[in-house]
């Protein structure tokens, strides 16, 4: 679907050529580009601000039917989400005028003080995760994704990045794989049919998997997580994803979180807060993902990935508040609220990674209401006890998303573990 392309302007073809505007100084070189651009800015209802466009036809020395051009803002505002943002945006205009291609004239990277390859990477992040409709279950699409969107550069830029393509497409896929598991409904991920959804597609890219069953909880003594299941008709498992390097010194372990309905357990939910409970399980899926993406790409890092899976549920059998439970540590635990229940299961995940001598772990959850409240839902909540761990070197830190299916991403974690595992 991604492609680069450095044909002459006059003899590409695609519904659309879209070219991103600085509001203050010019970030492009080419000089059919720079005149379309003095054009527009000639409008009245353009000057380049944040998310203006304006539509161009007929543009002389352009074959693309037609030209939008997008607002960036000032250039000391623009970075890398400014321009992920922008190609997002652009392909959903796209999507929405049912028009079938698209091609992106990629800002000149010097101009803009940012890298080629963070430039290209953006865009093509924002358009790829921007192309994707979530349709499983419509009866009828009304919309249907672009089927082919390229990225104008100049030559000897585009034999140099095919392989940032690739990387970008392969992290995208994983980031598109845990949002689809979260926004598929809980009577179509139960604890059983997600475990095999994870197994099915960890195994095609031959991670080596294993799936602890409920006998097999009991036997190893994960009580803290057979307390959580244990008020539903579905069983729970604990899967284990390996991606090993030969010669790797350091192995990471991710958890994630695998609740695939939370009904809040016997201190059950109220409507409002109980509607979106499908999504508990996004740690889960960011965790699966990850391996996936990182098997994938070839990552030289050894990680481990463990994912308690279990729906929370009231019923005769489910455990109680003023419960006294035993955990896979030999710790007890007594049971203040059934509705902290991420806390249980992952506390045994915790504890059962300790045999892979991890240095160290990335627990990925949508733990508590209480950070939404606290951030909102354009940031998340990170707590770490290793300054390199939380922040490594490069762009970004290791974790983002709240846990909502728009926000869910493998893409940094893939990032940060040849940083972590350098040193």
């Amino acid at each position: 679907m991604l492609g680069l392309t450095s044909i002459d302007l006059a003899k590409l073809k695609t519904d659309i050529l879209a070219i991103a505007v600085c509001e203050d100084e010019n970030i492009h070189v080419d000089p059919i580009i720079e005149a379309v651009i003095r054009r527009a800015l000639k409008l009245k209802e353009f000057n380049g601000e944040k998310d203006d466009t304006v539509t161009l036809y007929d543009v002389p020395n352009i074959k693309a039917r037609r030209v939008i051009l997008w607002g960036l803002g000032k250039l000391e505002k623009i970075d890398r989400e400014a321009l992920r943002s922008m190609a997002g945006k652009t392909v959903k205009y796209c999507i929405n005028k049912k028009l079938t291609s698209l091609c992106f004239a990629v800002p000149d990277p010097t101009l803009t003080k940012m890298k080629m390859p963070v430039v290209l990477e953006a865009m093509q992040e924002g358009a790829y995760l921007g192309n994707h409709l979530f349709h499983k279950f419509k009866v009828e699409a009304k919309k249907r994704s672009l089927k082919q969107i390229q990225f104008w550069v100049k030559k000897p830029i585009s034999s140099k990045m095919r392989r940032l393509t690739t990387r970008v497409t392969a992290i995208c896929q994983g980031t598109i794989m845990a949002r689809d598991w979260v926004s598929t409904p809980s009577n179509e991920k139960t604890p059983e049919k997600f475990t095999r959804s994870i197994v099915s597609l960890a195994s095609k890219q031959r991670l080596k998997v294993q799936v602890l069953n409920q006998p097999q909880l009991k036997q190893k003594k994960l009580g803290a997580l057979l307390a959580v299941a244990a008020g539903s008709q579905s069983k729970p498992s604990m899967v284990i994803l390996e991606h090993k390097v030969q010669g790797a010194k350091k192995t990471i372990a991710l958890l994630g979180k695998g609740v695939t309905f939370d009904s809040g357990g016997l201190n059950l939910k109220t409507g409002a807060s109980i509607s979106d409970m499908k999504s508990d399980m996004s740690g889960a899926a960011a965790v699966a993902a990850t391996l996936i993406a990182a098997a994938k790409l070839k990552t030289k890092a050894n990680i481990i990935g463990a994912i308690p899976i279990v729906e929370n549920m009231p019923s005769g059998k489910a455990t109680r508040p003023g419960d006294i439970i035993r955990s896979y540590a030999g710790k007890t635990i007594e049971i203040g609220n059934t509705d902290a229940e991420g806390r249980l299961i992952l506390c045994d995940a915790l504890t059962y990674t300790e045999r892979f001598e991890p240095a160290a772990v990335i627990d990925i959850a949508t733990l508590t209401g209480a950070c939404i409240v606290a951030l909102g839902d354009q940031a998340s909540g990170l707590m770490a006890n290793d300054d390199k761990l939380w922040q490594p070197p490069g762009d970004g830190v290791i974790l983002e998303g709240t846990g909502r299916a728009e926000s869910v991403t493998p893409a940094t974690v893939v990032a940060a573990f040849e940083s972590l595992t350098s040193g």
